[in-house]
């Protein structure tokens, strides 16, 4: 008999679906069921990772920390979704946003309940966890 393989894949939790079920930076999804959205930081040259990775491409590092996306972004850019890739369609419609935080981005979802006529260049928005009604864990952009 063979030694019994543990995969590791709490990464199928995130979204909407989940396109990959392994990832090296499976924490994320702790971090989302602790209430916290965070990317990775590299220990070596202080780049930061958003979504997270487990390695840096300016230097080949392989050190990261974590690190919480905390206070507030700038929404960069947006725009409403009416069709969506396979797997999104019950979604539609739906508005996509970039957030500048300064030494990082973050790419995401506008939450629902924020109005079109509320969203302006600019603007303060902030990043929070958000609990799909089936249990999926996502996070999503609100005003600050």
């Amino acid at each position: 008999m063979g030694k019994k393989i543990e995969i590791d894949d709490r990464f199928k939790k995130f979204g909407t679906v989940s396109f990959t079920a392994i990832t090296k930076t499976n924490d994320f999804i702790d971090h989302l069921e602790q209430g916290k959205v965070v990317g990775t930081r590299c220990k070596e040259c202080g780049m930061h990772f958003f979504p997270p990775r487990a390695d840096c491409f300016r230097c080949l590092e392989s050190h990261m920390e974590w690190f919480e996306v905390a206070g507030n972004g700038k929404l960069v850019t947006y725009s409403k979704l009416e069709y969506g890739p396979v797997g999104f369609e019950k979604d539609l419609p739906y508005r996509i946003a970039l957030l500048d935080y300064g030494d990082y981005k973050v790419f995401g979802r506008i939450d629902d309940a924020v109005p079109d006529d509320a969203l302006s260049m600019g603007m303060k928005m902030k990043t929070r966890v958000n609990r799909l009604a089936d249990g999926q864990l996502n996070y999503v952009f609100q005003p600050a």
